[in-house]
Order: C-alpha cells, then sequence, then structure tokens
C-alpha cells in the first residue's frame, strides 16, 4: 500500500481545502511515494511520540496538529524542532497532518466529541457558506452520462449522506461554427440543431479547477458551454462545531459529573449560566469559544470548549452552562475519526497494516491543587 493511495483516500473524505486559510494540513515531512509499513496516530509529533513510533515499526505519522505551523527560518538539528526533523527523515519516517479540515468535516472532532458525551441528532452548529458552486453544463443527450461521472469523479454532486446528485432538463441547443471549427456534430459554417441536456450540479470552492478540468475533458464538443453560479447554502458537509442532545434532561450538577466521566477528567473551568435542566449541548473540539454567541442563540443549555477567556465567561454568566474542558480533552478524541477512515481504505484493498494510537499522549498543562498534604 501506497502512502500517497491512501492519503488521497483520507482527503475524499477530509478534503484539505476545507481547512483554515492560514493552516498548514497535509504532507509536513516525508516521501508520498513510499509503501506503508504501519500506521502512527498522535495529536502532535513530539520526541517520545516519534520513539514510540519507532518501536511499532512505523513510518507514516498522522497528526491533528501540525508539526510545522509557522514557516520555519532555520533547521538547527541539535535541538528543538530541527532535532526531531532531522530524526525524522533519519528514520524514512512520513508525517501527515489532519487539522482544521478535520475540525471542519462531518464526522470529525467535535462530532467525536459529542458522540463521547453520548450526544445524539448531531448538526454542525455553524454550517459554512459561501464556499460552492453550482455548476450548469450543456451536454450531447448521448454524452450526459460520461460528462456527469467525470464531474462526480473530480468531487462535484455531494450533498450531505448523499453523492451523484444532479438535475438535468432536455432542450435544444444550437450552434454554428466558423470556418476554422471542427465540430463533433454537424458541419463547419452550417447552423446545428441538437438535443442537449443541461446538466447541473454543485461542488465546493476547493474543488472548482479540478471539476471545471474534469468537465472540458470529458465535454465532446470543442467550445462547451457552461454557467457557474457562486452559491449563499449552507454547506451541510463543513461547519465549526456541534449540538446535538442528551437522551435525557440532567440537573447541571449531574452534567458536571457527565462531564468529567466522558472525558476522563477531574476538574475544568466553568461558568453556571441561567438553567438548572440540561438537555441540548454545544460542543467545539479546540477553542471554539467564538461560536458562544451561536450556542446561545440555538437555545443549547451548556456549551463545552476549550481556551476560553475570562471576558468571554462573563459574556456566558446569564445565559449559558460555559465549560473550557481543555484543549487537548476536547480535540484527542478527534483520532478516532482519522482511524476510521484510514481503516475503511486498509480494508478495502486488504492490506495487514496496523494503526497504532500513542498512548502516552497527555494534556502538557498541569493542575496544581494545594490540599494541604505532604
Amino acid at each position: 500500500m501506497i502512502t500517497n493511495d491512501l492519503i488521497k483516500h483520507y482527503e475524499s473524505i477530509v478534503p484539505k481545502g476545507a481547512a483554515w486559510e492560514k493552516d498548514n494540513v497535509g504532507l509536513q515531512i516525508g516521501n508520498l511515494n513510499a509503501p506503508v509499513k504501519n500506521i502512527f496516530l498522535c495529536l502532535e509529533v513530539t520526541k517520545q511520540a516519534l520513539n514510540a513510533a519507532i518501536n511499532k515499526n512505523c513510518n507514516l505519522i498522522i497528526t491533528h496538529h501540525p508539526l510545522i505551523f509557522n514557516p520555519i527560518k532555520k533547521i538547527d538539528t541539535s535541538k528543538g524542532i530541527g532535532n526531531l526533523i532531522a530524526d525524522i527523515i533519519k528514520n524514512d519516517i512520513t508525517v501527515y497532518s489532519s487539522h482544521t479540515n478535520l475540525d471542519f468535516n462531518k464526522g470529525g472532532v467535535s462530532f467525536e466529541l459529542a458522540k463521547q458525551l453520548k450526544l445524539t441528532e448531531l448538526k454542525f452548529l455553524s454550517n459554512f457558506d459561501k464556499n460552492q458552486y453550482k455548476m450548469a453544463v450543456f451536454v450531447p443527450q448521448e454524452n450526459v452520462e460520461s460528462v456527469a461521472e467525470a464531474i462526480f469523479n473530480a468531487g462535484g454532486g455531494l450533498i450531505g449522506e448523499y453523492e451523484k446528485c444532479s438535475f438535468r432538463l432536455k432542450g435544444e441547443g444550437t450552434f454554428k461554427g466558423n470556418s476554422n471549427t471542427n465540430p463533433n456534430l454537424g458541419s463547419k459554417e452550417q447552423f446545428q440543431t441538437v438535443q442537449e441536456i443541461r446538466l447541473e450540479t454543485i461542488f465546493d470552492s476547493w474543488n472548482f479547477n479540478n471539476v471545471v478540468s474534469a468537465m472540458i475533458s470529458a465535454h465532446p464538443y470543442e467550445e462547451p458551454v457552461y454557467d457557474i453560479y457562486p452559491l449563499h447554502n449552507k454547506n451541510v458537509n463543513h461547519g465549526a462545531g456541534v449540538i446535538g442532545k442528551l437522551s435525557n434532561e440532567m440537573t447541571k450538577e449531574d452534567f458536571l459529573l457527565h462531564v468529567t466521566k466522558s472525558l476522563g477528567i477531574s476538574n475544568f473551568r466553568y461558568c453556571e449560566g441561567k438553567k438548572d435542566k440540561i438537555k441540548t449541548v454545544a460542543v467545539c473540539g479546540g477553542s471554539g469559544s467564538d461560536l458562544l454567541n451561536t450556542a446561545i442563540s440555538s437555545k443549547a443549555d451548556a456549551f463545552i470548549t476549550a481556551d476560553i477567556k475570562y471576558h468571554t465567561f462573563h459574556d456566558a454568566v446569564e445565559s449559558i452552562l460555559l465549560i473550557d474542558a481543555g484543549h487537548y480533552e476536547t480535540e484527542i478524541f478527534g483520532l478516532k475519526a482519522i482511524h476510521r477512515n484510514l481503516l475503511e481504505y486498509i480494508n478495502l484493498v486488504k492490506s495487514d497494516v496496523e494503526i497504532h494510537f500513542y498512548e502516552g499522549s497527555t494534556n502538557p498543562a498541569k493542575f496544581f491543587n494545594n490540599t494541604g498534604d505532604k
């Protein structure tokens, strides 16, 4: 199994184009043409994680946080990230990151966090918009299936849990080519009437070039006629945060205990809000406090995220139970989504490649409790 084939399958589910524009997702270090021995999953690459990957005979490390986020001006192999990069290269290891594209993907980090909290009826807290297009292309009736298939294979026609979505309308097309043309149908300098299909489909902005190029390559005409419209639709496949419901309403105290048990944590910061009963819960893995007002307007009783500032807690006091459960604690379950999508391809090609989770992964930030004990 070649690394690039595995990654292509993964990116068909979790596209790089969905990432925050300032993020650095994808290949960090290594060779995508290398055969995969075994795969190692971790939140970020550390010296300890790298050694564990080597011990597991893994030559592909997939992380959530990018190893290289800001531009590197120099690589000092005697210390820090430079030393880590040197060891990665010496051991012929490829490092790949799936960061905000996983955060913003249906079934990604926040969905895994919501499932860990046993929430149901899951949907995005905030769906993205203005990142989709509709294409209408006019195709001879006998060629419509091949053109449609090319568009679908390039990433068009995806709507929620449905694929190969399109609309087709019969009509007549007319044209007359000049002496420099070589028409697929009819003759040059002759007026033609052709039975055509208006084929419409939707696609994400990051697939723009792929979809248009695939359509033009598959189209039989020298000059395909097509229209592209920017859409303001809510993107059902990509967004931020998740909102869902508990199977049974809980008291505030019971819910706080539920959070500690579900996430395996002993403490967190929170403000109480105004509701004594909790049923509808919003979550966002990692730093999601910008979604506070969205959670409130969505009538969530509680909102769980991380990296919450002092003034944000003030904004929530009179409105919603706001919990800062920790960056690590709210993102670590996202590795399950990576594992699930990789395993799909491994099973498809019937490979014996193994996937290992880093068992030493922890939050580097610790809490000091002064109990008076010595």
